[in-house]
């Protein structure tokens, strides 16, 4: 028996478990949760990607297929009602045999508008999960997407179980070895769009089966945090390379980001000096800690980098009372990670839903909860020479605390961000994308 098939039954008895106790809460006799439709583009006969329903994929690894729903109610075998029309158009994907099956009374749907015979008669007392409120009223649902109860069943994913964690190493696996051609397609002196389809095929997935889109930029683009243009042409000269891409293994998502400079030069040193500041915040990531007490030390530490490096003109604590750090790092240190990339329960005290809020200087901040056992993180900081927040602070009475020429030696290499996925345990973290070797 596999690492996976002998850590579900645990799983799975969690996620009953955590059933149980939010329906008996809430007065409710069960959930019913749909993985949700394919949707049509405007004005069109062609479908969007399909995206699973999160709640959905958390109690079994189907995430390519729409229609189907799960009824638990934390007590009885959950049931399954898995899609599987007769179908000479499309792919049908077929209930093959898997360690899961036996958790499941499983039920096959032929077509998609008949469910409701399938489906509770009497539906007042159970809630509907999911992202289609017109199929929920339609099929005659009171309860959808109940907040107290998604508030309860989000602040508990954050904890993940050792089958997650194990889909989180797996998952890891295969973007790291995507990295990894990816930098070799870089150094071949490949273009976006070349270095794109070297990690693609690496991991053999799809465009769409990645859990975000990936960010591939060369030189200056690494300064937009969210690029994703994909040059066809590569750069006459190749200066420097970010790529933030990950994969997905049975639902669950990696998100590993990792910058290069081309040649040996000042922007190596810049990225040696940021990998050695983002293993440190790996290190003081401990049970107990606020992620936005971390957030903050980390913030400071850039600002150490910063004078480090003559960027500016004042020492750490100046730069941070200032707030000028803010133009270099403009977001927060990382975030949770797991069945989604930015992973809910991020922002709650409780299983009530009661938020915490970041300080108003940090208002990017993904998360502002206490770091616990079971939790899963990626730490990400980052370092940017970005034009138009650069115009803002030569602008201000700030300005002068910048040394300019330094800076504008910078910006043709764009910006750093270095990023691992972390596993925190009682006695040590564990670093998932180190662990496979990618440095």
């Amino acid at each position: 028996m596999n690492t996976l098939a002998k850590a579900y039954p645990a799983h799975i008895a969690e996620l009953q478990k955590r059933t149980q106790a939010v329906l008996s809460r809430e007065n409710l006799d069960g959930l019913v949760i749909h993985s949700g439709q394919e949707i049509k583009a405007f004005l069109d006969d062609n479908n969007y990607p399909f995206r699973v329903n999160p709640h959905f994929k958390a109690w079994l690894p189907i995430v390519d297929v729409a229609n189907c729903w799960l009824l638990v109610n934390g007590t009885d075998k959950p049931t399954l009602i898995y899609y599987q029309p007769v179908d000479f158009w499309h792919k049908v994907v077929e209930l093959s045999e898997d360690y899961w099956h036996q958790f499941f009374d499983i039920k096959i749907l032929k077509t998609a508008s008949e469910v409701d015979k399938l489906l509770p008669y009497d539906k007042s007392a159970f809630a509907y999960i999911g992202a289609h409120i017109e199929v929920a009223k339609a099929l005659g649902f009171e309860h959808i997407n109940p907040e107290p109860l998604l508030n309860y069943l989000h602040y508990h994913r954050a904890y993940k179980t050792a089958y997650e964690q194990e889909c989180l190493r797996r998952s890891n696996a295969i973007a790291v070895t995507g990295h990894k051609a990816a930098k070799a397609a870089f150094f071949a002196g490949g273009s976006e769009y070349d270095i794109q389809h070297a990690y693609l095929t690496a991991i053999q997935h799809t465009e769409s089966e990645t859990p975000y889109g990936n960010i591939v930029a060369l030189n200056e683009n690494t300064a937009i945090l969210h690029y994703t243009a994909l040059n066809r042409a590569a750069p006459t000269e190749h200066k420097s390379f970010l790529l933030d891409a990950g994969a997905n293994f049975h639902g669950y998502a990696s998100d590993i980001t990792r910058t290069y400079a081309f040649k040996a030069d000042r922007f190596a040193e810049l990225i040696a000096r940021m990998d050695d500041l983002m293993l440190r915040a790996v290190e003081q990531l401990k049970p107990g800690l606020s992620y936005v007490d971390l957030h903050i030390a980390t913030y400071r530490q850039i600002g150490q980098l910063l004078a480090e490096f003559n960027f500016i003109k004042v020492d750490a604590d100046t730069a941070v009372e200032s707030g000028i750090i803010s133009t270099f790092f403009p977001h927060g240190l990382g975030h949770h990670l797991g069945l989604q990339v930015h992973d809910v329960g991020g922002f709650m005290a409780d299983e009530r839903g009661t938020h915490v809020n970041t300080p108003e200087q940090h208002a990017f901040l993904r998360t502002s909860r206490v770091v616990e056992t079971n939790q899963v993180f990626t730490i990400e900081p980052g370092l940017y020479f970005i034009d138009s927040l650069l115009a803002e602070l030569k602008s201000s009475s700030h300005g002068q605390m910048v040394n300019w020429s330094a800076v504008d030696a910078m910006r043709p290499f764009g910006g750093i961000r270095i990023e691992d996925n972390i596993i925190v345990h009682q006695s040590h973290n564990e670093n998932m994308t180190r662990d496979l070797g990618l440095n």
